[in-house]
């Protein structure tokens, strides 16, 4: 794998590599993406293999601009179009009724597919360049920790030859993976929580969407039971679970929870959400590399602006 940097010429060189059906890591708000050409199945196929991805597991369509969203869906709801004219380019996933060309490879054997626009201007130069979409999943092993640098990402895929190169666009500003809301039904849907909350997709929607649970709606990323789980094994914990301390495990606390000393290792993150969402995922890959028995996560406030690091906690518990 080859580290790429953030000049032109090197964006046409990795536009180059996506032309020739070769996986890209790119930069984006959320998290790194594994990019290969979205209108290539044998691409998108070696997305899968590269990951360990079940085949029935939809991919995210990135787009260089929502004006080619019509390129792919084959309708888009008002409900759609609303959101996309508020959050795009940005954290928000769409799922809307696939258009006839998009294969089956893409969307899992659905017929809807989800799309969004990345808020990275790292990615969106080189989308406008290569001048198509990309399919772009997580970049690493399937249900592991996402990779939210390019050193995560080198890491993730080490000794193995899928991915062609990462581009380096430093750390993700926001560090957990986008909401997505399906407005392919009668009325929208969160199939997953992100940074985008509900009380902001409500005001542009003007009703509040449903929050589905597990078995409603398609299938999209992220809704697994286990999912985003660092290798040692990860619990979550109250507060006082922590004044007790245990030489065997690594903690991550919220920063105003005191540490006792006696843990293997103590990390903490901001009591606000925004902060500690940008650094989640590189603190538990920390934590992870330590050789701990495991991993004691401090349960994070119950407000709705920290449903999506509940969300991904909870995920990596089971």
């Amino acid at each position: 794998m080859i580290r790429l940097g953030t000049s032109k010429k090197e964006l046409e060189r990795a536009a180059e590599l996506l032309a020739r059906g070769e996986l890209v890591a790119v930069p984006t708000e959320t998290v790194y993406g594994l990019a290969g050409d979205a209108a290539n199945a044998e691409a998108v196929r070696r997305i899968f293999a590269a990951k360990g991805r079940p085949a029935d597991h939809p991919l995210i369509v990135h787009l260089p601009g929502s004006e080619t969203m019509n390129d792919w869906a084959r309708e888009v709801p008002e409900s759609a179009r609303r959101l996309a004219r508020a959050f795009w380019p940005g954290p928000l996933t769409l799922i809307l009724p696939k258009a006839d060309h998009v294969a089956d490879v893409v969307t899992g054997g659905q017929q809807t597919v989800g799309l969004r626009v990345p808020e990275h201007p790292v990615t969106l130069k080189l989308l406008k360049i290569f001048g198509r979409a990309v399919a772009a999943p997580s970049a690493n092993r399937f249900g592991r920790i996402s990779p939210t640098t390019a050193d995560h990402v080198i890491s993730e895929f080490k000794g193995r030859d899928t991915v062609a190169a990462v581009i380096d666009g430093g750390p993700c500003d926001i560090g957990v993976e986008s909401t997505i809301v399906d407005c392919s039904g009668a009325r929208p849907r969160v199939l997953r929580p992100g940074m985008i909350d509900l009380d902001q997709l409500s005001r542009v929607l003007g009703a509040a969407p449903i929050l589905a649970d597990e078995r409603e709606g398609p299938r999209a990323p992220g809704r697994l039971p286990s999912h985003y789980a660092p290798e040692t094994k990860l619990e979550l914990v109250d507060a006082e679970t922590l004044s007790t301390p245990d030489a065997h495990a690594a903690v991550l606390a919220l920063d105003d929870t005191p540490n006792p000393g006696g843990f293997m290792a103590w990390q903490s993150l901001p009591k606000d959400p925004t902060a500690y969402a940008r650094g989640l995922y590189a603190v538990l890959r920390r934590l992870d590399d330590l050789g701990a028995e495991r991993i004691l996560v401090q349960r994070p406030p119950e407000q709705s602006a920290w449903s999506a690091i509940r969300d991904r906690i909870t995920r990596a518990t089971n």
